[in-house]
């Protein structure tokens, strides 16, 4: 089990469990400033200049750097002298020195030899991201027209976690925490298998998109992490189409619109004057919002034109730094369309556009639509909106044949072929919000079973967003669900299953709502639980093995008598030896409904098995079940147990982060009553995040006010954008709940013995 025992400039000195023995191993992470702390240098983006490492480290030991090993001395007293070839001109934040106890597996791929660096005994679970970054790399090599440069690439699994980030790019030497990168046979899952891949994918994009070609400097960290993130979705949707991830897109969409939609966002290039800035850069709109954005310039020029550009500003910048506008310029060129201006309303101003759809009439078997511009705004809905050129892409329902516009000053009109309901952002590849008139809603509303399964989650994704925030009844998402049919695509339930587990936490503190919120949920959930089965079918669909582990979750947070039942049988079974009750697609979160509902002599065995645990990723699990008792005396156990130096220092933050989930202002409390013990398991760039983290799940007024004085006391003015998201997403939860949940109580007395669908009579993939 990974531990930071020591954090010494710019290292991360891990100690970890190996058959019982304590090891030690260490790795660097210089992003964003730190290359510093190590090493004289500009440690800025835009120095660039070739870098030749030499260590003297212990003979039995491996050092790992960007570039393969040049030779390698042994000294005689029991150490051995390591050079390193000399590296292209490169970033300082991305040099990469790690030694410990290795492991190394490798293949070539063309000309690179590819490798995983584990600590020693778990080279095997690294098997499968080996494999995939082969297929990862050709198809990178291809889509980029310039090859990767370096001669090796390797991916090293790191023990533990933290608090600031979970993998780092290093040119030819990507870092990646165990829990991301390993797949411990025990526990794996397909989500584990998917995150993976991502992962892996986003990092390996980095060689081009951060490494070959680096931002000038932070204002453009977006350069780096949007493009990694929208080539990993690209990838893994063009790679793994059984996985059906292309609809991932509508998520990340949306926690980045969740995030922009409050008055604390800000644009995707953003000014960044400080490390502390710089720090703070690493979020929703940098990651999701970026992506999300590139997604819709590559659909509106199309995605040839949008590959040759990328490819001339690859090959333009070769071993250089850029801007923005650098890149628009090239895509610009290549598509021969006006794409600056698009790019520039997206990128330079802050929000999210809401597409109006005011009035359609249908006329010689056309539909003219008339749409209006506005800004989809969570807590300032009266301020005055922006304005921006948005590409649009509608058709009727039923139709293939889309029509493109592009919104300008606020206004369009467009003829759709056919007549019939209209959905305004089909595909989903637009960055917009969409409101129908009531009207318009309903009909497409009527129609939701013949959208195509995209559509259908962009849909739902609007209505539960939009009637949340008070732009339409809050109810429409709930009349969806009501009518949902248990054999709809898995997306629709994962959708479902995510919003009803959001309305319970809403009403936690109203006994009758609460109630009636869960019993709602286990009405129309329970149902599509008992389809699919608790055991997993020969030749199913990912999505559907998804679906099964989320819908466990939430049913028995929701206590689900049948569900809770269920995960303790298979759990006592477990514990007398069946080794079928708790398959490793099921393990973990089997373990989390018993974890959520034990009493203490149940805790007490979770926390035994967590110390006798051999194998790092599931003794980390199991510690971090602890945290996530409802029982308020149980989690009261976890945070003291957090600080009592038993478990890993990174696995004890995360203790204390997982009572958060569900006692926010308990673990909040506890955190700056016991700050110096908790302080010490957290980076110090972590921690203005940490401690937002863990009071942004409140619902109360008291906590924004604890939040601003810790603020005050301990955070610098210019590094506490996460303090002022947090107290944004409090006060939204604390109107919410004042305002739209009443309307939600009375809808479920009314509704709230819903038609429970039957899995035999089930219509096919329909609402």
């Amino acid at each position: 089990m990974a531990k930071s025992t020591a954090r010494l400039p710019a290292c991360l000195y891990l100690d970890y469990d190996s058959a019982g023995d304590k090891k030690r191993a260490l790795y660097t992470q210089f992003e964003a400033a730190d290359a510093r702390r190590m090493f004289p240098s500009w440690d800025e983006p835009g120095f660039r200049t070739t870098f030749s490492v030499e260590a003297t480290v212990p003979a039995a030991q491996m050092a790992v750097s960007n570039m393969p090993i040049k030779d390698s001395k042994e000294l005689g007293d029991g150490n051995k002298l390591v050079r390193f070839a000399t590296t292209p001109k490169m970033s300082t934040y991305l040099v990469f020195f790690g030694m410990g106890d290795f492991e190394r597996a490798t293949r070539t791929s063309g000309n690179t030899e590819l490798g995983v660096v584990t600590v020693r005994g778990r080279l095997p679970q690294a098997q499968f991201v080996l494999d995939s970054s082969d297929a990862v790399l050709r198809e990178y090599n291809d889509y980029f027209g310039v090859p990767y440069p370096l001669p090796k690439l390797d991916n090293l699994a790191a023990p533990g976690r933290s608090n600031f980030f979970g993998a780092m790019e290093n040119w030819g030497a990507i870092m990646s925490f165990e829990t991301f990168l390993l797949l411990d046979p025990a526990i794996a899952t397909q989500s584990d298998r998917q995150n993976a891949f991502s992962i892996a994918a986003h990092e390996t994009a980095h060689q081009w998109f951060g490494d070959l070609v680096t931002m000038r400097w932070w204002d453009d960290l977006w350069l780096n992490e949007s493009f990694a993130s929208w080539m990993a979705a690209r990838t893994t949707a063009k790679l793994h189409p059984e996985w059906q991830t292309s609809l991932d897109k509508v998520t990340a969409r949306n926690a980045a619109m969740e995030r922009d939609a409050l008055s604390t966002t800000h644009p995707i290039v953003q000014h960044v004057a400080t490390v502390e800035e710089a720090h703070s850069a690493f979020d929703e709109i940098t990651y999701e919002k970026g992506e999300s954005v590139i997604g819709m310039l590559e659909n509106y020029v199309g995605e040839d034109a949008w590959r040759n550009g990328v490819r001339s500003y690859i090959k333009a910048n070769t071993y250089g730094n850029a801007v923005s506008d650098q890149l628009w310029k090239h895509i610009e060129k290549a598509a021969r369309q006006p794409v600056t201006a698009i790019a520039h309303d997206f990128t330079l101003q802050a929000g999210v556009p809401l597409l109006r759809v005011e009035s359609q009439s249908c006329e010689g078997g056309q539909t003219r639509v008339s749409l209006t511009q506005g800004e989809y705004s969570k807590d300032k809905p009266e301020k005055r909106a922006l304005t921006w050129r948005v590409p649009v892409l509608a058709q009727t329902v039923g139709s293939k044949a889309p029509v493109r516009v592009l919104v300008n000053n606020g206004k369009a009109t467009l003829t759709l072929p056919g007549c019939g309901p209209v959905l305004a952002n089909a595909g989903q590849a637009g960055y917009y919000r969409v409101l129908y008139a009531p009207a318009a809603y309903g009909a497409l509303a009527a129609s939701f079973a013949k959208l195509d399964p995209v559509d259908q989650l962009g849909f739902m994704t609007d209505t539960w967003a939009l009637g949340i925030s008070g732009y339409q009844p809050a109810s429409d998402f709930l009349a969806l669900v009501n009518s949902a049919q248990t054999d709809a695509p898995p997306q629709v339930w994962l959708k479902a299953a995510e919003v009803l587990e959001t309305l319970q936490y809403y009403a936690r503190d109203n006994a009758a709502r609460s109630k009636a919120v869960s019993s709602f949920a286990i009405a129309r959930l329970s149902p599509v639980m008992q389809h699919i089965g608790w055991d997993a079918r020969e030749g199913e669909p990912a999505p559907q093995a998804i679906l099964r582990e989320r819908l466990i979750r939430v049913l028995g947070s929701q206590g689900d008598p049948a569900v809770v039942a269920e995960a303790r049988r298979r759990y006592q079974a477990s514990l007398a030896g069946d080794a079928k009750a708790l398959p490793p697609e099921l393990r973990r979160v089997v373990l989390y409904v018993v974890a959520h509902h034990a009493d203490a002599a149940t805790w007490d065995q979770l926390h035994a098995a967590a110390k006798a645990e051999q194998s790092s990723i599931v003794k980390n699990d199991l510690y971090m079940l602890l945290g996530v008792a409802a029982d308020e005396t149980l989690a009261k156990r976890a945070l003291e147990l957090a600080i009592s130096g038993e478990p890993a220092a990174t696995t004890a933050s995360g203790i204390i982060g997982a009572v958060a989930g569900d006692h926010s202002e308990l673990a909040f409390d506890f955190a700056l009553a016991n700050a110096e013990k908790v302080n010490a398991l957290v980076d110090v760039p972590s921690r203005a995040g940490y401690y937002s983290r863990l009071a942004g799940g409140s619902t109360h007024a008291e906590t924004i006010a604890k939040l601003k004085a810790f603020a005050e006391a301990n955070v610098a003015a210019n590094a506490r954008g996460p303090v002022a998201t947090a107290v944004s997403r409090i006060q939204f939860r604390i109107d919410t709940i004042r305002d739209r949940m009443p309307a939600v109580e009375s809808w479920l007395a009314q509704n709230g013995a819903p038609r429970r669908a039957d899995a035999a009579g089930a219509r096919t993939g329909g609402m």
